[in-house]
């Protein structure tokens, strides 16, 4: 019988101090992001190795090509030492190129990084605490290509959004039948989880040193929150359309955009008698709303 095989190492938290600074980007005028000091990189972690010589392992317990899982925590780690870059991307792609390197029997690898968010609390970012909800995430696959290895697809993200806009929202105008108990809301609360996802038309432009073409994942979460205060939507799907809209417009360089979204709009409670603004709610029902979008350029 046919068998597909991987096995790899997951959650391999990785911290790295005093990595290159992040400069160069090109500024967009939704965002004042536009350097971060690298003084601390922290990631989390996957590898996903590929190629059929692990097979026995699986079908005779034998284990004489397996590189242990362990192995590659250490190799992660000892590694992300000689990373002299300044992105998540950029230490994936250096990652899975030396796998490739040293262990002849990986066909390829899937590379996968999670942020690990830290904001710093100090004037000389010296001291840190933990961020917000959002981060960034990148995948990257790695594959040989003759004498060298090439960056076969990849997708970088930010996601764990949690924004909530008190007016300038709505949802009205829906179908309505006997099962519908839900009243129109031409201006409502609105509050959405949201995870973004991006791909660039060129995967050397993600990891050129220069970083001219390189889009942050700070700008992109700037670019989404100030899309949503401004603009005044119908509904989640009207709202995630003029954000994939929008970052297609301001950044070239990206090919596609997709969007992740729930509805975790709060239940109201009460109103003020003296003044309607002023209201009271509570978490909702735990069923909620969910949304998928991709955009991608013709």
């Amino acid at each position: 019988m046919a068998a597909e095989i991987y096995y790899g190492k997951s959650n391999v938290s990785v911290y790295r101090t005093y990595a290159t600074p992040l400069k160069g980007l090109t500024a967009i005028p939704e965002s004042g992001f536009t350097e971060r000091s690298n003084n601390l990189l922290a990631v989390d972690v996957d590898v996903r190795v590929f190629g059929n010589a692990f097979l026995p392992a699986y079908t005779e317990g034998d284990n004489t090509m397996v590189v242990a899982t362990d192995t590659m925590k250490n190799f992660i780690l000892e590694e992300s030492v000689n990373y002299m870059g300044a992105t998540m991307e950029g230490l994936l792609e250096m990652l899975g190129q030396r796998f490739l390197s040293t262990y002849s029997d990986m066909e390829w690898v899937r590379m996968t990084g999670r942020e690990i968010p830290f904001a710093s609390a100090s004037s000389n970012d010296n001291l840190y605490s933990m961020g917000n909800s959002d981060y960034t995430t990148a995948t990257l696959d790695i594959k040989r290509n003759g004498g060298g290895f090439v960056v076969s697809d990849h997708q970088c993200g930010r996601v764990g959004f949690k924004l909530v806009k008190l007016t300038g929202s709505a949802f009205a105008g829906f179908d309505r039948d006997r099962y519908t108990t839900l009243e129109e809301r031409p201006d409502r609360l609105l509050y959405v989880f949201m995870d973004m996802y991006w791909k660039y038309a060129d995967p050397a432009v993600m990891l050129d040193p220069q970083h001219s073409g390189y889009v942050a994942a700070e700008q992109i979460r700037d670019l989404a929150c100030y899309t949503f205060n401004d603009f005044v939507s119908m509904s989640i799907q009207h709202l995630m359309y003029e954000i994939g809209t929008r970052t297609l417009e301001r950044f070239p360089q990206l090919i596609e955009v997709g969007f992740d979204g729930q509805n975790r709009t709060w239940d109201p409670g009460f109103t003020s008698t003296q003044d309607k603004k002023v209201r009271s709610y509570c978490d909702p029902r735990p069923p909620y709303g969910s949304l998928g979008l991709v955009l991608r350029r013709d």
